[in-house]
């Protein structure tokens, strides 16, 4: 699909309804969907404001460099927020590589447009879909576009489709951070939030590493960062192995002071389940890729309600650390995860961390005794810790703990104990009710 002379892409602009004068366009008449360079766009600025005061979470998936599995990971994102019972709408604005609707097996799907509405693909009852490449006539099909085309063209996507009331609208974008990125935040306006994914090698972080700076030049924030392709999984044994490096993500996280998500290892199931446009998170739910998606998508599910100025499940940020120099922190772990239970864990996470400098110098795995009444107070403070975070931990042995010094975040929503450490220490570390407060 080209543009014209006049830079419309319209099917439906011809010589005789548009013309062209020097660079700009207007037009008589008969000019349908498609068309970015119209001079008068109050009325699609009017229909876009609309559409965005009924969505209220914002969020744009987005990465300085191409292969990093953005699609896969904003498409997951956005099945998991669905299936979890919120109103998603899906938008794939990778105009040149559309592959949202290969992921989601939607490749034959067709849109309806009547006058200025178009309706979105429904995937399920909570996920809608739109993408260019339902409107292409086929996929060998080129789209051959310039800069101000392209922003026309996702403004109409943001105007004229009817996505109806969003909990969330998970936006795909191209890689880099040219046109459709810069396009998609300035529209979306500046309660648009970035999830950026990189891979643990050093020449995608320095690539992504532009993307945070990016998104803070134009003035949104970073949700987070994800670390996409973090080890395969063994479709054998379920090891995980790191042919790719690890850490990368947390350490640019860390060096950035954005919050970091998580890591998704590559699973061949992923892989086959984009070829076939099968529903990973539905099928594979128990796997360490699916549970690590799982977990990415926590905090989004915990964001503040725009509208009552509230966060959801009562979530809030544990309280700033009051620790100093260097302090060591357990971590309950069950399969290398914060557990909800501390009492039952499989294995206790040592970190140590300089609570000045916000730095992690080093971790120790250890194995936990029996969960007998008054050991694992006495036992954890026999290691030298002086703050344990947990999902849930009951009222006595949180008395045993206060009476040793030794301090306890209860609520923590899960994750790996590096990142735990991590996001408490930047202040981001949500928390909700304790539980196994008994």
């Amino acid at each position: 699909m080209s543009e014209k002379a006049c830079g419309c892409t319209s099917t439906d602009c011809s010589s005789s309804g548009c013309s062209s004068d020097s660079g700009n366009h207007s037009h008589s008449g008969g000019c349908g969907s498609g068309c970015g360079g119209h001079k008068e766009l109050a009325p699609e600025q009017d229909r876009m404001n609309r559409t965005l005061r009924r969505v209220k979470h914002k969020i744009v998936v987005m990465s300085g460099k191409g292969g990093v599995g953005k699609s896969t990971v904003a498409t997951n994102i956005a099945v998991g927020l669905s299936l979890a019972g919120k109103k998603v709408g899906l938008l794939d604005v990778d105009v040149h590589g559309p592959s949202v609707p290969r992921l989601l097996n939607l490749r034959d799907a067709k849109v309806h447009i009547d006058a200025n509405h178009i309706e979105p693909v429904a995937w399920s009852d909570n996920l809608s879909v739109m993408s260019l490449g339902f409107l292409l006539p086929n996929a060998y099909q080129p789209v051959i576009w310039r800069g101000p085309v392209k922003q026309g063209f996702i403004q109409q996507l943001l105007s004229d489709v009817t996505w109806g009331d969003l909990d969330y609208m998970v936006v795909d974008c191209p890689p880099g951070t040219g046109d459709e990125p810069l396009s998609v935040l300035q529209m979306l306006g500046a309660d648009a939030k970035a999830v950026i994914v990189t891979t643990p090698q050093g020449v995608a972080i320095d690539d992504v590493r532009r993307s945070v700076t990016f998104v803070g030049e134009v003035g949104n924030t970073v949700l987070g960062i994800v670390e996409n392709m973090s080890g395969v999984v063994c479709s054998q044994c379920g090891h995980v192995e790191n042919i790719f490096g690890k850490g990368g993500g947390m350490r640019l996280a860390q060096e950035t002071g954005v919050r970091f998500l998580g890591e998704v290892p590559l699973d061949p199931e992923v892989v086959r389940s984009g070829d076939e446009g099968y529903c990973f998170l539905k099928v594979q739910q128990d796997s360490p890729t699916a549970k690590a998606i799982q977990h990415i998508i926590k905090p989004i599910l915990l964001l503040p309600d725009p509208q009552e100025g509230t966060v959801v499940a009562s979530a809030a940020f544990a309280p700033a650390p009051t620790l100093s120099g260097e302090v060591k922190i357990a971590v309950p772990l069950a399969k290398g995860q914060l557990t909800q239970h501390f009492g039952h864990c499989e294995q206790l996470a040592v970190v140590t961390a300089n609570m000045d400098t916000k730095v992690v110098t080093g971790s120790e795995l250890v194995t936990p005794p029996p969960h007998e009444p008054n050991v694992m107070p006495a036992f954890v403070d026999r290691l030298g810790v002086k703050l344990v975070i947990a999902g849930g931990m009951g009222q006595k042995a949180l008395k045993q703990f206060e009476e040793k010094g030794i301090a306890v975040v209860c609520g923590a929503q899960g994750g790996s104990p590096l990142e735990v450490v991590s996001t408490y220490m930047e202040g981001k570390l949500l928390i909700s009710a304790n539980a196994c407060d008994h």
